[in-house]
């Protein structure tokens, strides 16, 4: 016993050590990776000799530019028009019976995989989708579908609209977390019996407080949108695409050659998103001396009721529209016979799940496997890493919080690529275990995330009174801590398992296409034209993070039935 709780306090020592190593290496040997290749280093191809031929080659591809541009532009668009309805929203509805009402259709949002979200969008409102068979055509006149490029349209507004769909969930709930813990209440109601209209009043006594809070997640929704590979695949311009796409296109090209290429690709990639990240840090600036003028004006802005029926209305057609999505994706998952206009197919049923199953059912399980092992060891490290903290008095986020998010704001396709070319020098691409291990990095600053408050939030008197009755600090730890915390732990395993499932560039890149997961088969899927089959498919990868979300709800009542799990605010 003495030997067992020794090594557990070497473990609980040593694991803020593990997590930032695990965090780092990873992403400097794949920018290491990326970088010599880039400048013609790669013995393994043929490169002995630094130059920079590559990166020239790479800036004289037709089109080159415009793809550097168009990530730059989704990048920013994507995250102001995001944060503009998520922060308007909770301006204007912060303490109305509308926000726990959309709170509670958001949440659930944040588990739909990107990919999924985006083949129902392009269902949605391609030209031949749901939304202009319902108009058609009674409201359209159109018999047969027009010929407008709505999906993958030049300047990727389709793209920026999928994106959009996705990010403000994160950032709705990225700001509730934040919410809770700088006193929103009390700011308000002092701004407000001052006269402050109800918007001004958070923008000028919360928003401050609250940004510092999410600036983080910010450059992540940044980093994220302006490298994105599925989405765009999916909704994104084809002639010329995205730069993470162009570069994803040269990596797989038959030319060795082009590896080179798309390893400078990814150096420009790493360059635009880090200009995306500079042009959103002066419009921070800019916003700051901005506000400032205005409040030494004296602004009140009492009248903001089009603004609040603006941002209302905006919050619920979002919402609307992703749940018509998924809706959209069970029906053409079940549709026989469905021409144009038609608004329903003649029938439904479920032969083409029956016909798939065996093709789908090996994909899923290996992403089931790979979320259970990479959700387990991203949890299995927070706790300890919070536990640490508690002991030790040593709080993470203070002290590495940019650590935990650089995988999330270091473009993926920067350093997956240089892991992946690594790792193919070494023979161990292609299998199970470096695929899970890549899903961790980008688990584990979630299920912090999701963790760090409810256990922080424990009460510290059950503790104390263990403390007294002679327990370790083991024993406290696994006896108390962890079963009051099992509604918090379930919920965090459920949101780490939804981030493994959607895991794409990682799980192509780094597994080589041979460890396939039903996304990298749902987003392969995209060029072709069977809608039933992609029903399917994405469905299958929303449905998977749906029952992770139900089992994490319902083990607790069934496990325990007459006891309550929860995490209780600090009594004063």
């Amino acid at each position: 016993m003495h030997m067992t709780n020794r090594a557990l306090n070497i473990l609980f020592w040593a694991a803020p050590f593990l997590v930032i190593l695990l965090l780092t290496a990873p992403l400097l040997a794949g920018l290491l990776g990326v970088a010599a290749p880039a400048l013609g280093y790669f013995p393994t191809l043929g490169g002995l000799e630094l130059t920079w031929d590559h990166l020239h080659k790479a800036m004289h591809v037709p089109g080159f530019w415009h793809s550097v541009h168009l990530s730059i532009w989704i990048g920013l668009a994507t995250t102001l028009i995001s944060f503009v309805i998520v922060v308007g929203f909770f301006a204007a509805f912060w303490d109305a019976p509308i926000f726990g009402k959309i709170t509670r259709f958001i949440s659930p949002l944040m588990s739909v995989p990107h990919a999924a979200a985006a083949f129902g969008f392009a269902f949605l409102f391609a030209p031949s989708g749901w939304l202009i068979r319902i108009l058609s055509p009674w409201a359209t006149g159109f018999d047969r579908p027009p010929d407008w490029l709505i999906i993958n349209d030049p300047l990727g507004y389709a793209l920026l609209a999928g994106l959009v769909l996705k990010e403000v969930p994160f950032l709705f709930l990225m700001c509730l977390t934040a919410a809770s813990q700088i006193n929103v209440d009390q700011r308000l109601k002092l701004a407000r019996t001052l006269g402050y209209g109800r918007i001004w009043a958070w923008l000028t006594v919360v928003m401050p407080a609250l940004y510092r809070q999410i600036r983080l997640p910010i450059f992540a929704v940044i980093a994220f949108s302006s490298s994105v590979v599925d989405v765009a695949l999916i909704l994104g311009p084809n002639l010329p695409p995205s730069l993470p796409v162009q570069i994803l296109r040269w990596m797989n090209d038959p030319d060795i050659e082009m590896r080179f290429v798309a390893a400078a690709g990814a150096v420009f990639q790493l360059a635009a998103t880090l200009v995306a990240l500079l042009i959103w840090r002066l419009l921070e600036m800019l916003c700051s001396y901005l506000m400032r003028q205005m409040q030494t004006k004296g602004m009140r802005h009492q009248n903001d009721q089009i603004l609040r029926g603006l941002f209302s209305g905006t919050m619920l057609t979002l919402v609307l529209i992703s749940m018509a999505s998924l809706i959209i994706l069970g029906i053409w998952s079940l549709a026989g016979y469905w021409r144009f206009p038609e608004a329903l197919p003649r029938s439904m049923n479920f032969s083409r799940w029956m016909e798939n199953a065996p093709y789908f059912w090996g994909p899923t399980f290996n992403a089931i496997q790979i979320g259970i092992v990479a959700t387990l060891i991203s949890v299995g490290q927070t706790l300890i890493c919070l536990e640490n903290e508690c002991r030790h008095n040593i709080r993470l986020t203070q002290k590495a919080l940019r650590l935990i998010y650089l995988p999330l704001i270091v473009p993926q396709i920067a350093f997956i690529s240089g892991i992946s070319i690594l790792l193919v020098r070494y023979g161990l691409d292609g299998s199970f275990w470096p695929v899970a291990l890549m899903h961790v990095v980008f688990v584990f600053p979630y299920t912090y995330l999701a963790l760090e408050a409810s256990f922080h939030d424990l009460d510290p008197r059950y503790m104390q009174t263990a403390a007294a009755l002679g327990k370790s600090q083991n024993r406290i730890f696994f006896q108390i801590k962890l079963p009051m915390l099992l509604r918090p732990i379930l919920t965090a395993l459920a949101l780490g398992f939804a981030i493994s499932v959607a895991q794409y560039l990682p799980t192509l890149l780094i597994g080589a296409g041979r460890v396939p997961t039903i996304t990298t088969e749902a987003v392969a899927l995209a060029s072709g034209g069977d809608r039933r089959l992609i029903g399917i498919y994405a469905l299958v990868q929303t449905l998977l993070p749906a029952v992770g979300f139900a089992l994490a709800l319902a083990l607790p009542k069934l496990l325990y039935p007459n006891k309550i799990y929860f995490a209780k605010q600090r009594e004063a």
